[in-house]
């Protein structure tokens, strides 16, 4: 098999391998996010069901009707949400893809038959609570009767004493004593029908020595009260027994729990240690096959490394090399673009040289990178590129303009903007930024938009200084040059004024290089 068809299969290998790699992986991350949602679903029908447990204890304690229905409310309310979350677990979708690969992990044969288990002891919790509910609503009603004939009891037995004591009888003191010892404390103290026997029977013997309306009104009381407590008592051993009864199956869900808990643990646990061995074998045969496949285009490949880097070097050069030429044309474009504005006007192509090295070197002083600097040079000579939109009439006019004419003229800023706004090449951006600003002055009252202070772009501010500096020095169609003293003069009294203060106290301060500058680059006669 030659070189290219052991690459091509040899690629197709590995890349099917990368499949598998990242399909297993997704199977992963997407089976452990089910897992981690049949997780929460578990572990919320647990927390559910044990404050349902927690419940039946609050049911037994409760004292009085409205405590019994707020409890009851708050079982219903878990109930309610027993039953949904075991809907979201058996609820989930069947159809899943994935679930014909692996099961979810609710599921699984051991935690599906605990869950199970877990819905039939919720089952059998709400039969109970509903018994106890019942049993407890009893008892405090029976109770809330005890509390009603409680000082019933007392008034009745009360009288019963004092019509005794004033019969003054020994016999009727001692059997009223009796019924005393044998009254209400001590049956709820016993809770048994032999105290209330005995305290009925001391009642009798009494009335039988001392027949009276009052102590037959106290007897119904009495039997009142019997009644109430030992149908209470019964209550009572009935609801240990529910009580009794039901602790085993919370001891049984408990331990489901646990149980659940732990396979879970575990399972998880499982699916992620054969996952993450399958991907590893996957990964080394992977690794595997690109060595080999390395090994062999090493092996095959014609084309030595140093030949490569060769080639690579001279494109490289090549490249760099087009890229200068085509960064010195775009220059010698822009400049020469900028000395036919000039040339319209009849100004030389030296004006935008000086204007150019003008510009560079205040924007040195002033502080640009030299990189900036350097674009701003060769983007000056566009500033006055709108010329070219101007009649010659007026361009070349030889006299002060008129207002019309004036207003004319000055649209050659707005132009220069729109001829060059629309390129993205940082050169022309910068020169569309000059067109339109380097008539722009420091106190705002320039064109064409009356910008004023730093809202000026710097290279406005710049040129204008610099444009301004060499044509009063220069010869134009309507004026003689100005001597340097009256230039100086005009730059001084137009500091802060037309120019941006800054910029005319650097241009003072390097004087002689400017004069340099101008002085290199003289107009020919």
């Amino acid at each position: 098999m030659n070189i290219k068809k052991s690459v091509k299969y040899s690629f197709l290998l590995i890349s099917l391998l990368i499949f598998f790699i990242f399909g297993i992986n997704r199977i992963m991350l997407y089976q452990m996010q089910e897992n981690d949602k049949s997780r929460k679903n578990i572990s919320a029908l647990v927390f559910t069901q044990e404050n349902m447990n927690s419940l039946i204890e609050n049911v037994i304690d409760a004292n009085t009707k409205e405590e019994l229905l707020k409890i009851k409310q708050a079982f219903t309310n878990y109930e309610n949400e027993f039953e949904s979350i075991n809907d979201k677990i058996y609820g989930k979708d069947k159809t899943d893809f994935i679930d014909f690969l692996i099961d979810d992990i609710d599921k699984h044969e051991h935690i599906a038959l605990k869950l199970e288990k877990l819905s039939k002891n919720e089952k059998e919790i709400e039969k109970a609570f509903d018994e106890i509910y019942l049993i407890q609503t009893k008892q405090v009603e029976y109770t809330e009767l005890f509390n009603d004939l409680y000082p019933k009891e007392n008034l009745a037995r009360k009288n019963i004493e004092d019509e005794i004591m004033e019969r003054k009888k020994i016999v009727l003191l001692k059997d009223f004593s009796d019924v005393k010892y044998y009254s209400k404390e001590f049956l709820f103290q016993k809770r048994n029908e032999e105290a209330y026997i005995k305290w009925v029977s001391k009642i009798e013997l009494l009335k039988n020595n001392y027949p009276s309306k009052a102590l037959g009104e106290y007897f119904e009381i009495v039997k009142d009260i019997g009644s109430v407590v030992l149908v209470n008592e019964a209550l009572m051993i009935e609801e240990h027994k529910i009580v009794n009864n039901i602790t085993k199956v919370i001891f049984s869900s408990n331990q489901i729990n646990t149980k659940i808990e732990m396979d879970i643990e575990n399972l998880s646990q499982d699916f992620k240690n054969t996952v993450y061995l399958l991907t590893t074998v996957l990964f080394l045969i992977t690794i595997f096959f690109i060595i080999i496949l390395a090994y062999r285009v090493n092996k095959n490949v014609s084309l030595s490394v140093d030949e490569i880097e060769q080639k690579v070097h001279d494109g490289l050069t090549e490249i760099n090399k087009l890229n200068d030429e085509i960064e010195n044309t775009q220059k010698e474009v822009v400049f020469t673009m900028g000395a036919i504005g000039e040339s319209r006007s009849k100004e030389t192509g030296n004006h935008v040289k000086r204007v150019a090295e003008y510009s560079k070197l205040l924007a040195n002083l002033y502080g640009l990178e030299k990189a900036e600097a350097e674009m701003l040079k060769q983007a000056s000579p566009m500033h006055d590129i709108g010329k070219v939109a101007i009649p010659d009439a007026i361009l070349n006019k030889p006299a002060r303009f008129t207002d019309d004419e004036r207003m004319i003229m000055n649209t050659h800023a707005g132009l220069g903007f729109e001829m060059l706004k629309h390129s993205n090449r940082p050169l022309l951006k910068a020169a569309s930024i000059i067109a339109h600003e380097h008539h722009e002055k420091w106190d705002g009252s320039g064109y064409p938009r009356g910008k004023s202070g730093d809202d000026i772009h710097i290279y406005g501010r710049i040129t204008a200084l610099a444009d301004v500096f060499d044509a009063l020095g220069s010869d134009r169609c309507y004026k003689k040059a100005w001597d340097d003293e009256k230039i100086f003069a005009l730059f001084k009294e137009e500091s802060g004024k037309h120019f941006d203060p800054k910029l005319v106290e650097l241009f003072f301060e390097h004087l002689d290089e400017f004069l340099k500058i101008r002085d290199t680059f003289k107009d020919v006669e």
